[in-house]
């Protein structure tokens, strides 16, 4: 393939490859020349375009494919536009001959077409340059269009459109020829024939004005008579033409009529053409007058669906203002069609016609209008509801009867009303929340017109109505229970009239079905109100017989409807529905026989009706309640459901006597007892299958029906893919509602409410806008196939066979078209079974039933119905699977083989085929390995098969089918498929779109074989790579959507396996300019492949997009569609923002968020003010429709009101009309919902990414370093502002997020210092729109969710400390009080909106808020008294003035709590019940009955189920409050105020209980705290432990019951287990060490309280461990911590982990420096472990002592680590505490246990002296702590220690190693510890050290004389050795004395420096001369003999102290500087830390 990249074509590779390998050769180069053309050098062009232009005109005669062809032309025309044009006229004369050319055989016809493709090119690139030539060309165009076939026909149109594009107005002397040669082509046989004309005449009207003016009548009647018999692709390009037709009559285009002076018409001239299209299809004006009037026959199907999509089209290209200012005349209009008598000769035509009118209408105003401008919208249609209603009310109250016409009005208007009311019900639910306005607006009286059709006779209004209302309290919550209650007052009040009882009661039923839509619910009290309106119904039915059928169909509607609000609710009213029901049905077999005998037509009728409806509540309990259906529940539904079996078998006997008109009833029971069986499992029914099989196959087979009603369920049961074969992908376009009408199957698409009127309250089906059940012919059938399916799979194989047999045997009976329908309905049924045996995994069943089976279904195989085809395929597939045995499959290949062989016609052809694909489909790669071989080879040659385009699709579906279900296995065979896919894909022509949809699947599936071997660099891999780029290449050029959106997948899936090759610089603009296609499909593909992208490579994504634009405004004539795409400096973000707005497809929208969500997590960073902008355009565009909240607090509202109507207005007009394309829709408020979370999603992308993101000083000076950069707290305002915005709109999900991300923004910049005033936040200067934002929220007709989180941002900002201002914190703070009081209010049920469980998460919310205030206040209270000393000195200091004020303003310390305080003693007691009712909640199901009966503090027992949630989320905050509480008042002791004893017993019993209450609420959590818990409510969870263990009263408690402790500490061990972070570990310690201390505390009273006693021998020692040291696991507290604390210790320093150095993996771990948060934690453990000693007695102690010590001294081992500043690590310093500790513990004096003690510490002190062992494998080990160690041992255990010769001598080695050390820190610190060795009042000990280390240190500091200190630690180790010297000398006899001063004074001499020195001396050395100097002065009187006989016995040394003292004394300065450098020598900081421990 690198073969064919070259400018000219390589000739000789050509010659060499195979024939078959050519075209693709030829096409490949074509396509790399044109991507080269265009970017390569002009000079280089010219230079080579002789030999260009031949090779390329010698390819036209080599008879190219289609796709060759058209690329062909691409290149010619592009090289003469760049090159010379000399030899175009010659080109072109070349064309012109061969289409003249007289052959007309079919092998030359190919190359007929290229030269017509050629002229076509020609023309569109180089137009009026080609100057005069255009009429012949034109002439010769139209003699070959007459005498072409269909394909030349199609080719020539498309080649005359380009003419006249490229031609503009100069081809004006042509037009008429063009549009008279062309006009007569749209009824072409040929369906592509009329779309290539549809698309001809488009263009021409472009500048033939005729077209819209004299011949507008004419052009109408065309394309009415064009869309007869038309497919989908014809029916989208007429009504484009149509459509764009009209709306140019209407509005001409301006240059058009600058040239010619044209008379307009009118909008109703306009509006009349069309509605004659849709009422009276193409027959025309011209046939008889009589045929008129007679109004015979009705108007094809598909000129109707046409006319529809052209009305869409003319409105669309009008535009939305267009539409806003004409809207009451089209609304008017389309209303009028659906109400002529035409359109509604028959009710499915109604049906359809009502669907046509809803269409139009739901695709205009859903699309083109803002909600603004849908707002004025809804208001019109309001008015022409009224206005019908007035008239039909004067209809219906006209007795007199003069109005005879009337009864025809009334049944008019009833459509008229089905539109409109559907169409204002969609409207409000798209609009939600912002339509508030629509609904309140008095003058409208929206609620008022729809409820006053609640009254109109007919049913379908009602319903309609009905429906409007559920859609208005969907979008507005707050209006469902007013409704409700409006309704049911109206009920009762209009008892007497049927249409009142029947239409209130739809409307409370459609109501109750759309409760599930909000979240808020409604109070429970509505169900009772509904179960007694019902019953009074139903028991009152029978008194008045005008209303008895009315009130039996009105009261089960209710109590169906009343099933779907669920189990909690239905379960208080079971009993009496369980009644209700056993009571419509006779109790035993003899009633039924003898209500035989009774009633008349009419009785019966209500009867029927009544046990229809019971059925119906039946199965809506089944479906909705599934929990309450138990064994007993399900055997009391059976005794009504068996009666109703049973009656089945009497109905038709009644029918027979009492009249036909029965037989609706009757199926409607039949209906409803298929549904319910449908839902119960079968075992429960299975007594009476016989008669019910009886039924079900008599229902199905059409036995007594006359009618062919097929089912509507085949195409469902049939698998997805094969919707090409069945044309299926119609129901995914953007017409799905429309085009369901022109399926084949019986009423497909003419669903309507009135069929069935449970569809009122159910749940709408995905997808569907509005329910729409079919009729009830067609839906019991449906109900019967899908029973079947479900009951199949449980019946004896003996009835298997019988009814497989009947199948046949009806099939064989019927003829004609009744056999379709049968078979249909058969196949449906046994696809049904099959489903429902595979699913049940059981068989089929033995030979005789397989073969039945089998043969009924190969049967099927040659029916000329390709959809029954398409159905025997699957269920063969099917029945494989089920059968699943190797020979049963193999028997069934073969067949299908010997028949492909020897069959000749296209239907047997195609159906086996199709058998093939299916087999392996359900068998599996594996199952049907052995038949691939043959099947591909089949398969392949009938895909060759030019004859039959059909059989090429199926055998290429079929193909796509194998290679999918293969795998791996078909790895050999995916060459020679490639080529023939590539081969069909460059010779079949365009039109055939489904073999090129199949081919598509095909190679699709082909790359998903070869997989991530598509990367490889084989030349094999290189082959396959490029023949699939080259397969997608031709398919993405196809015309057709489908088509193109394969090619998209295919290049999706290439794209995963191999991303390097995919360019993504052609793919990404090819996919933008697809997101404005429409075609749903291709919309879909594209996003679905962008989403794939901006996974990996959002930047480049952008980037390609970005260009596209850019080149988009150069070259819009390639590409004809960027005019329509929008992409500017928003970039493609923008592009899928604005689609956002449009699409209401699910699996679109979902696509297009993850793709902006990825594109978001790639870029948002980087792009930052980029994204800002957007999200913020977005938000900006709030609709003002009541005028939100102004943002600009300052001003008043109303100027803001009216700038921003002004703003809004400019936003419609200022686009002028030349701005159509541009979508002038303000986006709508999902789009903002999105926009907002994708701002919360950008915050905390900065915050992961950089943290200057969040620190405005940072942001400063980076920005000034870089301008370009960008970070989030610059754009602050931005963010505030934009979450305000959200926070106030009208939309209520937008005021989530818009308070989510406020809160978010209070979190992520409350700490954000302000740089230019110290002391202060950024966030300051925000306070007055967080308080404007959240006002709003407390407002009273808040819904309850906001308000919650409102509450939840107070706390946050409250909390954050932003605000220290008490006065500006009170804002936000009375917000949280006014809740509070609701609160306090207490249940009010009156006026309540919500379910209780509503008002239950708002009440909790305010707690919860106010607990997170009172824990932030307690907190800062807290560190205010613990550092009071710093806010004292403020005020002494002398600072300067300002910063004296600022220090004014700082609050007191306890500020916040000043705000909570007043609230406290009623929050307490408010959270300790809320702590209560969660303690309850909290209790497993088996307790259940321990639950008070009438709810808890804030919960109902109707709600228990949702407030259990509300729960969850808010009680740890409230847990950590109430004991902050407990603690400061000391459990609350200051409540109670009555005297004497009975109050502290009181007191001591609440005590209890609170401890109980919060432990036990605590431990229940802490035990299984979910995984999807947030980790703050474990941290507060703890934080409450350690808090209530602080105060004494519960330290008591716990104490007491040691159990309860050590069950405290196994749940926290249990938590460390499962949760990581290493706060939740440093909390667990604080936990465990107030348990410890509790125990101590307590112990400690008990022992004082024994001794106080006196009596010691007689008790049982103290402590744990006893007498024997046992510790028992479960009941001692020590073992229970020490479980704990080993756990943490080797957690954090695994290397202590024994197992873990014997493992053979174990690598030996240098100590290495832990983390700040873990050395805290291994501290806090290491000092809890070494008081736990102290919990056990003498024997317990030494059972733990031997683990404690180990780990203590290995703690010590591991951290003792060097650092820089030679500070100590802290766990370091909690060794040497615990050390400390545990050795001067009072288990040292007990004799029990001297000599293990002894053992213990000579043990522990030889383990330091081994780790202390220089060692090269640990360079940095800090010998000063080892040394700081042993010194603690040999001072606190000196007694065990003294005389152990072995460690004495370890000891001195250490010392003397520390004197040698090399680091004079070392150093000085050795001499600090041996002083205090030395000194040790035990001379025992001391003396050996001194007899050993002192003669070293003298040497050591003699040898200071020749090397002075040169830094000021050696100094200072100096220093320090003197001072040792010194204390020794002091230590010394008096008679030692003068030999110790001979060691000391010369010592000190030899370190002054002569005077001549002194000057020049470095300032280190000084500082020597100076400390020996004041020393020696010291030491003079101190010894004064003896210092006399040392200087006296050597005079050198007195004469150099003299003169060091005369210069002292000369030098007062020097002095000055000796008296300041003394302090300075002595304040060593460090030294001081260290003696701490002795």
């Amino acid at each position: 393939m690198e073969l064919a990249h070259s400018l000219l074509l390589n000739e000789d590779a050509l010659a060499q490859i195979t024939e078959a390998k050519r075209p693709v050769f030829i096409f490949e180069w074509l396509r790399f020349l044109d991507k080269v053309l265009v970017a390569a050098n002009k000079v280089d062009v010219k230079e080579k375009q002789k030999k260009l232009v031949e090779q390329l005109t010698g390819l036209i005669s080599s008879a190219p494919g289609p796709p060759t062809r058209k690329l062909l032309a691409k290149n010619l025309a592009t090289l003469y536009s760049i090159g010379d044009t000399f030899t175009v006229f010659q080109t072109l004369d070349k064309c012109n001959e061969i289409i003249k050319s007289k052959d007309d055989t079919p092998a030359y016809l190919p190359t007929k077409l290229a030269a017509v493709a050629c002229v076509g090119a020609f023309y569109e690139k180089m137009g009026r340059m080609l100057g005069s030539s255009f009429p012949d060309t034109i002439n010769n165009l139209m003699k070959a269009l007459k005498s072409a076939e269909s394909q030349g026909r199609g080719e020539i149109l498309l080649s005359l459109q380009k003419v006249l594009s490229g031609l503009g107005g100069a081809a004006a002397s042509c037009h008429r020829d063009i549009y008279k040669n062309a006009r007569s082509l749209l009824t072409d046989r040929s369906m592509a024939v009329r779309c290539a004309v549809a698309k001809c005449l488009l263009e021409l009207q472009n500048e033939a004005v005729f077209m819209w003016t004299t011949e507008l009548e004419n052009m109408a009647t065309l394309c009415f008579k064009a869309l007869e018999g038309s497919n989908f692709g014809v029916r989208v390009s007429v009504a484009k033409l149509l459509g764009t037709v009209m709306a140019t009559a209407l509005m001409p285009k301006q240059a058009a009529v600058m040239r010619q002076n044209v008379k307009r018409a009118t909008l109703d001239e306009v509006l009349e053409l069309m509605a004659t299209g849709f009422l009276r299809g193409g027959s025309g004006f011209l046939k008889s007058g009589g045929e008129m009037l007679k109004g015979g026959g009705s108007v094809s199907r598909e000129v109707r669906v046409g006319v529809t999509q052209a009305y869409v089209v003319f409105v669309t290209t009008l535009g939305g203002q267009w539409l806003e200012r004409n809207f009451a005349t089209f609304l008017s209009h389309v209303l009028d069609l659906v109400s002529h008598p035409r359109a509604t000769q028959t009710h499915v035509e109604a049906v359809y016609s009502r669907r046509c009118v809803s269409f139009m209408l739901r695709a205009t105003l859903g699309g083109l209008l803002g909600e603004k401008a849908q707002i004025a919208a809804g208001k019109e249609i309001c008015q022409a509801i009224s206005k019908q209603m007035r008239a039909v009310e004067a209809v219906v109250n006209d007795i007199s009867g003069e109005n005879k016409a009337g009864g025809a009005d009334v049944s008019a208007s009833q459509h008229v009303m089905v539109c409109a009311l559907k169409e204002l019900g969609s409207l409000v639910q798209s609009l939600s929340a912002t339509a508030s306005p629509l609904i309140q607006e008095p003058s409208v009286g929206l609620l008022e017109t729809v409820t006053s059709v609640l009254l109109h006779p007919s049913m379908a209004a009602r319903l309609a109505a009905a429906w409007c209302l559920r859609c208005v309290a969907v979008a507005l919550p707050y209006q469902l229970s007013p409704l409700l209650d409006r309704c049911a007052e109206r009920i009762n009040n209009l008892k007497s009239s049927p249409e009142a009882v029947s239409g209130y009661s739809f409307a409370m039923a459609a109501l109750l079905g759309g409760v599930h839509q909000c979240p808020l619910g409604i109070p429970h009290s509505k169900g009772k109100l509904v179960v007694s309106i019902a019953e009074d119904l139903l028991r009152t039915a029978a008194q008045n017989s005008r209303l008895s059928l009315q009130r039996t169909q009105a009261g089960w509607l209710l109590l169906g409807a009343l099933m779907t609000l669920g189990s909690s609710l239905v379960r208080y009213h079971l009993p009496k529905m369980l009644l209700l029901w056993r009571n419509v049905f006779p109790r035993s077999q003899k009633e039924l026989e003898a209500e035989k005998a009774r009633g008349d037509s009419f009785t019966w009728q209500v009867t029927l009706e009544g046990r229809a409806g019971a059925l119906c509540a039946m199965r809506s309990f089944v479906a909705h309640c599934p929990e309450l259906l138990t064994e007993d529940v399900i055997r009391r539904l059976m005794t009504p459901i068996e009666c109703a079996m049973t009656m089945m078998s009497h109905v038709p006997a009644i029918i027979k006597v009492h009249g036909a008109h029965l037989k609706a009833s009757a199926a409607m029971v039949r209906l409803r007892l298929y549904d319910i069986l449908a839902l119960l499992p079968p075992k429960t029914y299975e007594g009476s299958f016989n008669a019910l099989l009886r039924e079900l196959v008599a229902e199905f087979t059409l036995t007594d029906n006359s009618a062919n009603t097929t089912t509507s369920l085949l195409r469902s049961l049939c698998h997805y893919d094969d919707s090409v074969l069945m044309g299926s992908w119609l129901q995914e376009t953007d017409h799905k509602s429309i085009e369901d009408q022109l399926q084949p199957n019986s009423a497909s698409g003419s669903g309507a409410l009135e069929h069935d009127p449970s569809s009122i309250y159910l749940r709408v089906p995905v997808g569907e806008a509005i329910p729409g059940p079919l009729p009830l012919g067609v839906s019991v059938i449906d109900a019967s196939v899908a029973l079947f399916g479900v009951v199949f799979p449980h019946v004896s194989f003996k009835h298997r066979l019988q009814m497989l047999d009947h199948f046949a045997e009806c099939i064989k009976q019927a003829k004609g078209v009744r056999q379709q329908a049968v078979q249909l309905n058969i196949f449906t049924a046994v696809l049904s079974a099959l489903k429902g045996l595979a699913e049940n995994k059981s068989t089929l069943g033995p030979e005789e039933v397989r073969k039945s089976a089998l043969a009924l279904v190969m049967g099927a195989l040659d029916n000329p119905n390709p959809i029954l085809r398409c159905a025997a395929g699957e269920a063969l597939g099917r029945m494989a699977q089920v059968v699943g045995e190797a020979t049963f499959i193999a028997r069934m290949a073969q067949t299908s083989f010997d028949k492909l062989k020897s069959a000749r016609d296209v239907v047997s052809r195609t159906g086996h085929s199709l058998a093939l694909g299916c087999l392996h489909r359900y068998v599996g790669g594996i199952g049907s390995g052995q038949h691939l071989k043959t099947s591909v080879s089949i398969l392949l040659a009938l895909a060759q098969d030019g004859s039959s385009h059909e059989v090429q699709t199926w055998a290429l579906h079929s193909l796509a089918l194998i290679v999918d279900s293969s795998g791996p296995m078909y790895r050999g065979y995916v060459e020679p498929t490639l080529s023939l896919v590539l081969t069909l894909l460059l010779t079949v022509p365009p039109s055939h779109t489904e073999v090129h949809q199949c081919l598509g699947r095909c190679l699709g599936a082909l790359i998903t074989t070869v997989g991530p071997e598509l990367q490889g660099n084989g030349a094999t891999v290189s082959t396959i790579r490029s023949s699939c780029l080259v397969g997608c290449a031709i398919m993405q050029d196809h015309s057709d959507s489908l088509v193109q959106a394969a090619a998209i997948s295919c290049l999706q899936q290439l794209h995963m396996f191999a991303p390097r090759h995919v360019n993504l610089s052609s793919l990404v603009p090819c996919l933008c300019v697809h997101l404005c296609s429409s075609h749903l499909l291709l919309r879909r593909a594209a996003v679905a492949c962008l989403r794939q992208l901006a996974q990996r490579e959002a930047a480049e994504v952008c980037e390609y997009a970005t260009s596209l634009a850019k080149r988009a405004g150069d070259s819009s004539a390639i590409m004809p569609c960027c005019s329509d795409l929008n992409i500017t400096e928003t970039g493609l973000e923008g592009v899928l923002f604005g689609m956002l707005d449009r699409e209401t497809d699910r699996k679109l929208c979902s696509d297009i968020h993850d793709t902006l969500g990825h594109m978001l997590s790639s870029l948002a960073v980087e792009k930052l003010s980029h994204w800002l902008k957007l999200c913020k355009d977005v938000l900006a565009a709030t609709t003002d429709v009541g005028g939100a909240v102004a943002f600009e607090v300052e001003k008043d509202e109303e100027d803001s009101e009216k700038k921003d109507e002004m703003d809004d207005d400019t936003m419609f007009t200022g686009l002028g009309d030349d701005d159509k394309s541009k979508p002038s829709v303000a986006p709508r408020w999902v789009t903002r919902v999105f926009a907002a979370d994708c701002l919360c999603r950008i915050i905390l992308l900065c915050e992961n990414a950089d943290k200057a993101h969040f620190d405005l000083a940072a942001a400063r000076s980076s920005q000034a370093r870089n301008p370009k950069g960008d970070l989030l707290v610059l754009h602050l305002s931005d963010l505030i502002r934009m979450a305000f915005m959200a926070a106030t709109d009208h939309s209520n999900q937008l005021r989530m997020a818009g308070l989510q991300a406020l809160e978010d923004i209070i979190k992520k910049f409350a700490s954000v210092p302000e740089p230019e005033f110290p002391g202060h936040v950024i966030l300051e200067q925000y306070q007055a729109n967080v308080g404007a934002a959240l006002r709003p929220a407390f407002s009273p007709d808040t819904p309850s969710d906001i308000t919650a989180k409102a509450c939840q941002v107070c706390s946050t900002w409250i909390g954050s400390g932003v605000v220290s201002d008490l006065n500006d914190l009170r804002r936000v703070h009375n917000l949280l009080v006014s809740s509070l009081d609701k609160v306090q209010a207490g249940k009010s049920s009156s006026g309540q909106l919500y379910s209780e469980s509503a008002t239950t998460m708002e009440k909790l919310a305010v707690l919860k808020a106010w607990a997170e205030v009172y824990v932030v206040a307690m907190k800062i209270k807290k560190e205010a008294e613990s550092k009071p000393a710093k806010l004292v000195r403020r005020g002494d200091e002398d600072e300067d003035e300002d910063e004296e004020d600022l220090g004014a303003d700082v609050l007191p310390p306890d500020s916040l709590i000043t705000l909570v305080q007043p609230e406290l003693p009623s929050l307490s007691r408010l959270w300790l019940a809320m702590l209560r009712d969660y303690a309850l909640l909290t209790l497993p199901a088996e307790f259940s009955s321990q639950l008070p009966a009438d709810g808890g503090a804030f919960y109902t027992p109707e709600t228990i189920d949702t407030a259990r949630l509300h729960y969850r989320s808010s009680w740890a905050p409230v847990l950590h409050a109430v004991a902050l509480w407990l603690n400061s008042t000391g459990f609350g002791a200051g409540e109670d105020q009555d005297e004497g004893s009975s109050k502290t017993r009181a007191f001591e019993e609440s005590v209890k209980d609170r401890m109980h209450l919060l432990l036990g609420v605590s431990i229940e959590f802490l035990c299984f705290p979910r995984p999807e818990e947030p980790i703050e409510h474990v941290m507060s969870c703890l934080q409450a432990l350690s808090t209530l263990l602080e105060s004494p009263c519960a330290k008591t408690h716990i104490a007491e019951d040691q159990l309860l402790a050590v069950e405290l500490l196994n749940v926290l061990h249990r938590l460390l287990l499962t949760r990581d972070p290493p706060g939740v570990q440093l909390q667990v310690t604080a936990v465990v060490q107030e348990t410890i201390r509790a125990a101590q505390d307590h112990l400690q009273r008990l022992r004082t309280s024994r001794e106080e006693e006196g009596e010691k021998d007689s008790q049982p020692i103290l402590g744990e461990g006893g007498d024997t040291g046992e510790l028992v696991p479960g009941k001692s507290l020590v073992y229970a911590a020490m479980e704990l604390l080993v756990f943490l210790v080797v957690r954090h320093v695994p290397q202590l982990n024994s197992r873990v150095k014997e493992s053979p993996s174990h690598a030996s771990l240098r100590p290495q420096r832990l983390p700040e948060g873990s050395a805290r934690l291994v501290a806090n453990t290491v000092s809890i472990l070494a008081e736990l000693p102290s919990l056990c007695s003498p024997a317990g102690g030494m059972t733990i002592l031997p683990t404690v010590l180990f780990l203590i001294t290995g703690v010590l081992r591991e951290t003792a680590i060097k650092t820089a500043d030679n500070s100590v690590p802290v766990p370091v310093s909690a060794a040497f505490q615990g050390i400390k500790t545990i050795i001067t513990s009072p288990l040292a004096r007990a004799e029990s246990i001297q000599t293990q003690w002894t053992g213990l510490v000579r043990s522990s002190l030889a383990s330091v002296l081994e780790y202390s062992q220089p060692d090269e494998s640990r360079p940095d080990m800090d010998e000063v702590s080892m040394l700081t160690a042993i010194t603690l041992f040999l001072l606190s255990a000196s007694s065990e220690l003294v005389g152990v010769i072995v460690l004495q001598n370890g000891c001195m080695d250490r010392f003397r190693n520390a004197l040698n050390s090399s680091d004079p820190w070392v150093q000085a610190r050795c001499y600090q510890l041996l002083l205090s060795v030395f000194q040790h009042p035990n001379r025992a000990l001391s003396t050996p050290y001194i007899h050993a280390l002192a003669p070293l240190m003298v040497e050591k500091l003699k040898a200071v004389e020749r090397s002075r200190p040169g830094t000021a630690a050696e100094l200072q180790a100096v220093q320090e050795g003197i001072r040792v010297l010194e204390n020794l000398v002091g230590m010394g006899e008096e008679k030692n004395r003068v030999q110790l001063l001979a060691l000391l004074v010369p010592t000190l001499i030899s370190y002054l420096l002569d005077e001549n020195a002194i000057s020049s001396a470095a300032q280190v050395s000084k500082g020597l001369h100076e400390f020996a100097l004041q020393n020696l002065m010291r030491i003079g009187p101190l010894y004064p003999a003896a210092f006399k006989i040392v200087i006296g016995a050597a005079p050198e040394l007195k004469t150099r102290l003299e003169s060091a003292i005369r210069a002292n004394q000369a030098s007062s300065k020097a002095k000055a500087a000796a008296r300041q450098a003394q302090p300075a020598v002595q304040a060593a900081p460090t030294i001081k830390l260290k003696k701490s421990f002795f």
